[in-house]
């Protein structure tokens, strides 16, 4: 590979929500490895309300990393907390007919954002050492990121062609991909939940999946039995700027 280079917007996306935002950014280059779960593994994990989104019936966790840029929170971009990447580990739900996610946990290389997530909206935020790199060249592109715990390097590295298209709706790929809601629990049991809007994202076809991963270091010993499994789909998705509303 040659050439490391950024993310730039989309040339004439335009983003609307009629709810107010309080978070503004770009969310670029997505890694989604996800596996396959028997339902009763993530049951007791679902915020009250809701239920499993399952497929084939079949419960699924997804190691998501990405790129978190330009970010404005209540419209104010903060110096030195505009451009990180993010690693999480996030499993599907729903309320009725929303689709939405839940997190296990959120790594971020900056110890407030870990703070504010946890003390202000109880997010399972952490922080840890982290980088993120983009490189293209030849018709394909390598996404890495590197996250510190554990004592050693945790390491997740793609490969896909360099040219995204918009999967077909009922796709695999779109299953994972496109959700519209988040929620999580309340410090007093109750759930939170919150939207977020983004154009439908294209994807790169993923040639290879290199995944150096401690499940048991990064997420704690009940997850350790992930490194023996093969993940069920890899998606990388293009992204887009996001608006991020509470409801």
């Amino acid at each position: 590979m040659s050439e490391l280079i950024t993310t730039d917007p989309v040339e004439g996306t335009r983003l609307t929500t009629a709810r107010f935002a309080f978070l503004r950014a770009e969310w670029r280059r997505l890694c989604l490895v996800t596996y396959a779960l028997e339902p009763a593994r993530l049951e007791p994990l679902v915020p009250p309300g809701l239920s499993l989104d399952l497929r084939e019936g079949k419960a699924f966790v997804s190691l998501v990393a990405f790129d978190f840029l330009r970010t404005r929170v209540l419209g104010i971009p903060w110096p030195g907390y505009r451009d990180f990447p993010e690693i999480n580990l996030r499993f599907y739900v729903r309320q009725g007919e929303r689709r939405g996610v839940a997190f296990v946990r959120e790594y971020v290389p900056k110890r407030l954002i870990a703070w504010i997530a946890r003390w202000l909206y109880n997010e399972p935020y952490v922080y840890a050492p982290m980088t993120s790199s983009t490189r293209a060249g030849e018709g394909a592109l390598e996404i890495e990121h590197r996250l510190r715990v554990g004592g050693k390097d945790q390491v997740l590295r793609v490969q896909a062609d360099a040219t995204p298209a918009l999967a077909p709706q009922d796709s695999t790929e779109t299953f994972f991909k496109e959700h519209t809601w988040g929620y999580g629990t309340s410090r007093r049991g109750g759930l939170v939940t919150y939207e977020v809007r983004h154009p439908l994202w294209r994807t790169y076809p993923v040639r290879d999946l290199q995944l150096e991963w401690d499940w048991g270091a990064v997420y704690g010993p009940e997850w350790a039995d992930l490194g023996e499994l093969e993940p069920a789909s890899v998606v990388l998705a293009e992204g887009s700027p996001v608006a991020v509303s509470p409801c």
